[in-house]
């Protein structure tokens, strides 16, 4: 189930992915909605003509995931710094309309849009807007985390402080992952672990573990529960993946209860603990109980 706060970012971000012609991308994420139990019936309805209408647009978008090549990203980079130098020639104040939009206005598609254009803004005064945004306004956590992306490909150096799930943590701007591959190898480990026990027997699980997965280590990012992660430890790497399997079993038809999925993955009761921790942390994302 999406609780109000993800369902309205998830929402947002389909528009932008529409207004950006990232259709792929958008066919991946209204499966993903789809799949997700305890909507209005409107939204599956709207969710269901929409991907339908993608599908008859795009034919190779049937049962396909959407993946941009590296050459295509390069291009449409090179597409949104020509767009945005004929903005600023057609209006002077067009960069302060764009700062003012992602600082000052509620968060809404144009929020994300604006966003997505500061990256090739050659103004250092959006380095300062955009971290002093970041250290003293409670924001999403996603919208954090793109935040801090944007200002990594505007190479700015440094570290912002911020709040993150209720903890003050330090971000330093020169590793924040731009793309998933970016991740530390036991951020994948989690997702190698759930494949070994559902890519076969229940793939639909599998696919939308990586969905959820992907978006609760952006909203974790640099926190205790991310960096308790790092250390590699098969213990640890149990622990998540299990409480991941459980929380995406609750949503999509799994057949195992919590006894057998601890079993699974070894939770032995010296680890329960940590695994009820764990299980709460990404409850708590899906809810979109985490604060910034």
């Amino acid at each position: 189930m999406l609780f109000p706060k993800t369902l309205d970012f998830y929402q947002i971000e389909l528009t932008r992915m529409l207004e950006t012609e990232r259709y792929g991308e958008a066919a991946d994420l209204l499966r993903f909605l789809l799949q997700c139990q305890g909507q209005e019936e409107r939204l599956y309805d709207e969710w269901r003509a929409l991907l339908n209408w993608l599908i008859d647009a795009f034919p190779n978008l049937q049962g396909e995931a959407a993946e941009q090549s590296r050459t295509e990203d390069e291009g449409e980079e090179e597409m949104a710094r020509r767009h945005l130098e004929a903005k600023m020639a057609e209006d002077a104040q067009y960069a302060e309309k764009l700062l003012n939009t992602v600082i000052k206005k509620p968060l809404s598609e144009q929020t994300l849009l604006a966003l997505d254009q500061l990256a090739y803004l050659d103004k250092p005064e959006v380095d300062k807007a955009l971290i002093d945004w970041l250290e003293q306004q409670q924001l999403h956590p996603l919208l954090q985390f793109r935040a801090l992306q944007i200002l990594r490909r505007r190479e700015t150096s440094g570290i912002v402080t911020l709040s993150r799930s209720g903890e003050r943590v330090e971000i330093e701007l020169d590793f924040v992952p731009l793309n998933p591959e970016d991740f530390p190898r036991p951020i994948h480990a989690v997702l190698d672990r759930i494949a070994d026990h559902a890519q076969v027997q229940n793939p639909t699980l599998f696919y939308f573990s990586q969905e959820l997965w992907s978006q609760f280590i952006m909203a974790m990012y640099g926190t205790k529960d991310y960096i308790s992660l790092l250390n590699e430890e098969d213990d640890f790497i149990d622990i998540w993946a299990a409480a991941l399997h459980k929380t995406v079993s609750e949503s999509v038809p799994a057949n195992l209860d919590e006894q057998e999925i601890r079993s699974m993955y070894s939770i032995t009761d010296s680890l329960r603990l940590r695994y009820e921790q764990a299980y709460r942390s990404i409850r708590q994302f899906v809810a979109g109980g985490l604060k910034g």
